[in-house]
């Protein structure tokens, strides 16, 4: 190939890769851009002796008809995958969680301004829980706070929460 055609195609595909990110998320799913990115979390339990730290990556997927979201707890001893589309049906966003440890969960959620309310529903073995209740929600553009609460033989209790900060290049690890 000739320089000038191979510097042609560079700046074509660049071109095309930048647009493609300009184009953003579908209509539905624009309220969780400001929480694209990688992340760091810690978990509000962790201590210097034994830091419990969560990587998640949020990310633009299937052309902007989805945001997928990949973490990673303590470099891999604990992560999962997560789906969250719009669902035109019934008029909500939904999401699929696919865990290492093997159980998964659906779930729907609202967006209230900067804040997500979640609900799940745990298909699979998951330690007794049967549902989760948890809210997302960015404080400013570089900390995002989580917590949750678990739903056990009917009966609620605390579950996680951490407060993440933006980190760049950071990547969920996966054993």
């Amino acid at each position: 190939m000739k320089p000038l055609a191979l510097i042609a195609l560079v700046l074509f595909a660049s071109t095309a890769v930048f647009a493609a990110e300009e184009r953003g998320l579908d209509e539905n799913l624009k309220a969780l851009q400001p929480f694209l990115g990688s992340w760091r979390g810690e978990f509000k339990s962790s201590t210097p002796e034994k830091p419990v730290i969560d990587v998640s990556l949020w990310e633009r997927a299937l052309n902007g008809k989805a945001v997928r979201v990949l973490h990673s707890i303590n470099d891999g001893a604990y992560g999962g995958e997560t789906l969250i589309t719009w669902d035109e049906k019934t008029k909500s966003i939904v999401y699929h969680y696919f865990t290492t440890a093997g159980f998964q969960t659906k779930g729907t959620m609202k967006v209230d301004g900067k804040k997500l309310e979640c609900h799940e529903v745990v298909t699979g073995e998951a330690q007794g829980t049967t549902e989760v209740k948890s809210t997302i929600e960015l404080l400013d553009e570089n900390t995002m706070h989580s917590s949750a609460k678990y739903f056990k033989n009917g009966a609620s209790q605390q579950g996680r929460e951490l407060t993440y900060k933006r980190v760049a290049g950071l990547k969920p690890v996966f054993k």
